[in-house]
This record gives structure tokens, sequence and C-alpha cells, in this order.
């Protein structure tokens, strides 16, 4: 099962963005039975836990965002989704999804980057191999 996330992007502070995981492949009996969760990882950091939601609804949040992240998800569709609001430059970062039946599986996450309005959108440069 891949997880695939989106709705990143660029946004300036204060602003909302609502982020989706699909997780491909999924059976409902599966995605019903095992909770889910939302990281983010900023360069050179640890993946950080952002919110979780078990497969009864009990919801938890980090301190970061408490107040200001929702996060919910649709049984039917088997989707997960990550609203975002009043989001801080300190909210930028690729966010990933997991579902915990399958721990090991991380799909490529989805950049958020919150800049000040002094600065600009920035370009992305990747080397690779």
């Amino acid at each position: 099962v891949q997880p695939v996330e989106s709705g990143g992007g660029l946004v300036q502070p204060g602003g909302s963005l609502r982020l989706s995981c699909e997780f491909r492949g999924i059976i409902t009996s599966v995605f019903n039975s095992k909770g889910m969760e939302w990281y983010r990882q900023v360069p050179e950091k640890q993946r950080e836990l952002v919110a979780s939601i078990t497969e009864s609804g009990t919801i938890n949040y980090a301190d970061a965002v408490k107040g200001r992240f929702t996060v919910s998800k649709d049984n039917a569709r088997k989707k997960m989704y990550l609203q975002m609001s009043s989001l801080k430059p300190e909210d930028t970062a690729v966010y990933y999804c997991r579902h915990l039946f399958y721990p090991q599986s991380w799909g490529r996450g989805t950049q958020v980057t919150v800049y000040p309005q002094s600065w600009g959108q920035g370009t992305q440069v990747t080397v690779s191999s």
C-alpha cells in the first residue's frame, strides 16, 4: 500500500492549506482497522509527528499545531485530511502520512512552504546522481 500525499503549496503566514492522503491499494477493512498519522520533516531534522487519528476517531495533535490544524478521515473514500490554518513560517516542511497497518510504508510527501510577504517564492533546486 502506497500513501500518496497532496495539497501542499506556497502560502503566506496566516493562510490555509488542506492536505490529503490517499492509501492506494488499501482495502476498506484494513483502512478501518488501524489509526493514521501525519508527520512533517525539514532538512537535517527528524520526522516530527503532527497529528494522529485512531480507528475509532480519537485525535491527538502536537503542541505546536493545536488549535490550528484539524485532522479528519473519510472511511468511504479511504482518505485522511489535514486542514491547516493560521500557518506560520515554522510550519514549512514536507508533510507525510502513514497508515499504522503499514507503518514502514511512506509516500513522497507534499511540500508546504509558508513564506513571509517580503520574500520571493523561491525556486526548488534538486541535485541527483
